[in-house]
């Protein structure tokens, strides 16, 4: 675990900090390394949590087939059409990075809309703030906030003792060891 590949300069995602600040939404088209389809029974209603509460916008749609949602880039979502939804969220989640100053927002704007879906937020053992969020298709989607990295703190100890060292920590990026 402790050969990685420092790759931020191709991430959306800023480095953790009090002063992190979300990129701009990305309306560019691009080949989608990834992406989340998620059936709904009301398409206009999903389309509206989805934007007003967890704050992504609509990058194109075709009326009555899909909506493809977009926040940052790589956070894509193609909502489509069902008879029917699950009765209650599996276990499965999908993730989306956000930055620590909107995790209230969001959880405000969530509960505005759908009171009981948000739980959290709940800080982890790897540094991170997350708040899971169950839609109204009942599709469970945790937003995930990189919280500063202490190197003297219990979770860097933590993190260490399963082989985890920051960038810049005793190797190069991407570096080959014997």
């Amino acid at each position: 675990m402790s050969d990685y590949y420092d790759a931020f300069e191709m991430s959306p995602v800023p480095a953790p900090g009090p002063d992190a600040t979300p990129p701009e939404p990305f309306r560019g088209i691009y080949g989608m390394p990834a992406f989340v389809t998620i059936p709904t029974s009301d398409l206009a209603a999903s389309v509206d949590f989805w934007t007003r509460g967890l704050g992504f916008f609509e990058l194109f749609g075709i009326p009555g087939r899909v909506v493809h949602l977009r926040r940052w880039a790589f956070q894509d979502v193609l909502l489509v059409p069902a008879e029917s939804v699950p009765e209650q969220a599996p276990a499965m989640s999908v993730s989306f990075a956000c930055v620590l100053d909107q995790v209230d927002s969001i959880v405000e704007a969530c509960r505005a809309l759908r009171p009981d879906s948000v739980d959290g937020p709940r800080d982890t053992p790897w540094t991170t703030r997350d708040i899971a969020v169950i839609t109204p298709e009942n599709a469970r989607i945790v937003f995930t906030a990189a919280k500063p990295f202490d190197p003297a703190s219990q979770e860097a100890r933590n993190l260490e003792a399963v082989g985890i060292t920051p960038p810049g920590v005793g190797r190069g990026d991407n570096e080959e060891h014997a």
